[in-house]
Formats: C-alpha cells, structure tokens, sequence
C-alpha cells in the first residue's frame, strides 16, 4: 500500500518539475539572448566611443607656433582645467557670465566687462571670445542664445 501511494505522488510530481523546468529553461534562454545583447552594444559603444574620440582630436584647432612652440591661446576644457590657464581678458568673461543670476546674453557679458555696447565694432571681438571659449569647452550657449558656465 505504501509503495502504491509513493508512487502516485511520483507521478503527480513529475509533470510539475517537468513544467518548471521548461519554465527555467524558457528564462535561460532569455537571460542568454539579453547577455548576447548587450555584448553586441558593447562592442557598438567602444567601436563609436573611438569614432567620437578620433573625430574630437581631428576637429580640435591646430595651436599656433610662438617662438617655434605650439602654443593654443584658449585651451580646450580638460578635466582638472582651471580657469587661470586661459588669458586675463577671457577670465573676466567666464567671471562675468558666473556673476551673473542666470544665463545671460553677449550684450549683458559686455556691460559687465565694461565693453561700449553702443558700438558695434567693440561688441562683436567679446562676442567671438565667447564663441570661442563655448567652441572650446568653457562655457555652454542655450537654445535661445544665451551664455552660462559649465558645471
């Protein structure tokens, strides 16, 4: 009688681990297929992080020889990068653009310099100093054409 009644609950337990095991064998596969995923987009973001990196260095503007160094006036923004290896006149401008309460437009960056924004002449040089320093890294433009710092 014992043997008969082992064997049943044999029986009714098998179709149940028959079950978990395609049930485990189902998510296997997935966790399989998502690791051979993410291997493939490995391989993407390293092939396209070098892409990104040689275009960067290729784009970068050559410096320009002083004495027969390379020099470049306005480094471009490396990590560890501080404000005093720019010249005297661009650290005004990054300064004025960090005083100020918020984004600010070119206009309001010459005021604070103390640039005559009445002429034209003397507003466009600040203006392709800011240009150049968001070119290089140091400051940031908005959509709507205003200047703030990086953070």
């Amino acid at each position: 009688m014992l043997d008969h009644e082992l064997l049943e609950r044999i029986t009714a337990r098998r179709p149940k681990l028959d079950e978990r095991e395609e049930q485990l064998a189902d998510q296997l596969a997935e966790v399989r297929a998502e690791r051979d995923e993410l291997a493939v987009v490995e391989r993407v973001l390293e092939r396209m992080t070098r892409q990104l990196a040689e275009e960067r260095s290729s784009a970068r503007p050559m410096p320009g020889q002083v004495g027969g160094r390379a020099v470049m006036l306005i480094p471009h923004r490396e990590p560890g990068a501080e404000e005093d290896s720019l010249p005297w006149d661009y650290q005004r401008i990054i300064a004025a653009v960090r005083q100020a309460a918020g984004p600010v437009m070119a206009r309001e960056v010459d005021e604070v310099v103390g640039v005559d924004v009445s002429v034209k002449a003397k507003l466009e040089p600040l203006r392709s100093k800011l240009i150049k320093l968001l070119d290089r890294g140091w400051l940031r433009k908005l959509p709507d054409g205003r200047f703030t710092t990086r953070l």
